[in-house]
């Protein structure tokens, strides 16, 4: 066997798998996104972005990943400097902190409506302690900001976990001896966090962002169980399109809505934190 062809071999299985997988299915999403039956056309990016929900569903979900990424991204690096720093029963603390890993999105929504419907857990508390005669439901239409916080608290403990894994095995990459270095010129352990951890961490930190911030966009099974239509999101109306409407056509055009804006900030994600020619971490 020629050796230059080694490569390609390797390569082939994976290859085939994004063709069957992914390459073939955009493109038949794709076809019908910008087609009704009589050609290439726009109307189907048109009637999404015109529809009334649209405004309100995109502001939700840029807002959700506004506030829940960037709040994931200091619990991730606090918890993975932590993580790092211990000597004893670190591997049982990651182990509880990732348990959320394990739990599917329906679920951890279900987890969350346990505690907010109006026989859960909190009305329960808040009626042990005095605070309230009567259950309060939390989750209707009139405290909308009740809503966006308990999905937001949903997220932030369903999926920190997927960035500090990450960060915790980018910290474990960076040579100890950088660190001895500052200690012996005194630096203090916020300077070796900024000028040491942060900078050694760039590539880590770029795999976690864009994968947080797609999935980010992704967002739906955890709102659909806390907010239902309440709460609409991009996601959530592209699954009415598809299958309350019967509108393949204007669910492709959504979808590649969603992928667009996910390519965007992934690529501002990638130039802001771009890794260094040279880097070996």
């Amino acid at each position: 066997m020629n050796p230059r062809l080694l490569p390609y071999l390797l390569i082939l299985p994976v290859t085939l798998f994004l063709g069957v997988f992914f390459i073939y299915p955009f493109v038949l999403v794709s076809q019908q996104a910008f087609s009704t039956g009589g050609g290439f056309t726009l109307d189907n990016f048109r009637d999404v972005v015109s529809y009334w929900k649209f405004p309100i569903s995109f502001k939700n979900t840029m807002l959700l990943a506004a506030i829940v990424v960037p709040l994931q991204l200091v619990l991730s690096l606090l918890m993975a400097t932590m993580v790092s720093k211990m000597e004893k029963g670190r591997d049982l603390v990651l182990y509880v902190w990732t348990i959320p890993l394990g739990i599917s999105d329906l679920a951890a929504g279900i987890i969350w409506l346990a505690i907010f419907e109006q026989s859960g857990f909190l009305n329960s508390m808040m009626s042990g302690l005095g605070l309230i005669d009567q259950p309060v439901n939390f989750l209707s239409y009139q405290n909308p900001l009740i809503i966006f916080v308990a999905i937001a608290l949903a997220e932030i403990w369903r999926a920190t976990a997927i960035m500090l894994v990450i960060l915790v095995a980018g910290i474990g990459l960076i040579p100890k001896e950088y660190y001895e270095a500052a200690e012996v010129f005194g630096a203090s352990p916020w300077k070796r966090f900024t000028k040491i951890t942060l900078p050694m961490l760039r590539p880590s930190l770029q795999t976690a962002l864009v994968l947080r911030v797609v999935l980010a966009f992704e967002v739906f099974a955890v709102v659909a169980a806390l907010g239902g239509t309440l709460f609409p999101v991009l996601m959530g109306e592209i699954y009415s399109y598809q299958f309350d409407l019967m509108n393949n056509n204007a669910a492709a055009a959504l979808a590649l809505i969603v992928l667009a804006i996910s390519i965007f900030f992934t690529l501002i994600i990638l130039r802001v934190l771009r890794v260094p020619k040279g880097a070996t971490i």
